[in-house]
């Protein structure tokens, strides 16, 4: 698939710009703070409706304006798109795809699939359980608009479950109401482990060989899916992880209720990454760290073209500054085949070899 062209209005630092792609490379230049960034946020953003900076859409707003607003011109599965982000300050974004208002984020996916790799994504090997729950969720969603849905029905119950936990004391009557809303949670959340799952066995078959040739053949990477504690076969059918889930949630009933925090549920799984059998979170070096988080991005960029039969579209964040010569030309290789938007401080040619470079000064394109 490719992002032929770009237009955005009053996102971030850019009151205006409009970029035609090239199906290639594309490379974006410039000094930091100019807006580089912020391109391919919004590029993430039409296929994702998530920024991997804010968490709020507001924030996408430029300052002194109330409404943004970014446009996408598509070509996937063999016809053009057209997709639209109309954000607007105290009141809810609205999304479209060829002029017809899109139900829920997912839809979004079924036209416009992106990977990004960014410097923040160190934290996707450092950091908690949440960054790498968060780098499934985005990726899934993108490919099963069943799971997109799910996933924010989750969200929805797992914020009532919490208020019900934390209020039941004050008002015990709450607690009819619990059961319900366990059921519910265990319902979407066996689709949640499911999808998971099949989506971490196939990345654990794609990535090892990409962090092997990037180390020279020295490094096994191994990925391990960790979940609810009763789930004992996370790949069967939901039915089954159903009434695992239940069982674990009858087990942790009366400690939800003292602690007032809801223990049970794929809301707390997590992605162990190793590299050599040991743990990357403890172990890793930051060489090691950057090439085991690249190796998930274009690992799953590889399970993209196998499941739709097109590569997404790549955007790499300053990716090369911190590679050595030997690791630049490894990622310059494996990136051929699909579209790129990659970003670098200096105009660099080499990089842009038949695609297109764009310069980009105080958020315009010059």
């Amino acid at each position: 698939m490719i992002l032929k062209r770009i237009e955005l209005d009053f996102f971030r630092n850019y009151a205006h710009a409009e970029a035609d792609l090239s199906p290639g490379v594309n490379v974006i230049w410039g000094e930091n703070a100019q807006g580089k960034t912020n391109l391919l946020e919004a590029a993430a953003y039409l296929s994702t409706a998530r920024s991997h900076r804010a968490r709020y859409d507001r924030e996408l707003i430029q300052f002194g304006v109330d409404h943004g607003f970014l446009k996408g011109e598509v070509f996937s599965k063999g016809r053009d798109h057209t997709v639209e982000a109309r954000l607007h300050r105290g009141e809810r974004r609205q999304l479209f795809s060829n002029g017809v208002r899109l139900k829920n984020t997912g839809e979004l996916g079924e036209v416009l699939n992106t990977i990004l790799f960014c410097p923040e994504d160190l934290s996707l090997i450092r950091s908690g359980a949440a960054e790498r729950r968060r780098f499934l969720d985005d990726a899934i969603c993108q490919l099963r608009p069943r799971y997109a849905v799910s996933l924010a029905e989750y969200r929805k119950l797992w914020e009532e479950k919490t208020r019900i936990l934390r209020d039941w004391e004050d008002k015990p009557s709450l607690l009819d109401t619990l059961d319900d809303f366990n059921l519910r949670m265990a319902q979407v959340g066996a689709v949640l482990i499911h999808y998971r799952a099949h989506f971490i066995k196939r990345l654990s078959a794609l990535a090892p060989p990409i962090q092997q040739d990037f180390s020279g053949g020295r490094e096994r990477l191994a990925l391990r899916y960790e979940t609810v504690s009763t789930v004992t076969d996370p790949e069967v059918a939901p039915k089954i992880i159903l009434e695992q889930l239940l069982a674990h949630q009858q087990n942790h009933r009366r400690a939800e209720l003292d602690s007032r925090q809801c223990l049970s549920g794929p809301h707390k799984d997590d992605l162990t990454v190793e590299i050599d059998g040991q743990s990357a979170r403890q172990y890793a070096s930051q060489g090691q760290t950057r090439t085991a988080a690249l190796s998930l991005k274009l690992a799953c960029r590889e399970f993209f073209k196998e499941d739709t039969g097109e590569w997404p579209v790549l955007l790499l964040d300053d990716v090369l500054s911190e590679l050595d010569a030997k690791r630049q030309s490894f990622v310059l290789e494996r990136i051929t085949g699909g579209q790129v938007l990659i970003t670098c401080c200096e105009d660099d040619k080499d990089v842009s070899a038949g695609g297109k470079r764009f310069h980009i000064k105080d958020g315009e394109l010059v």
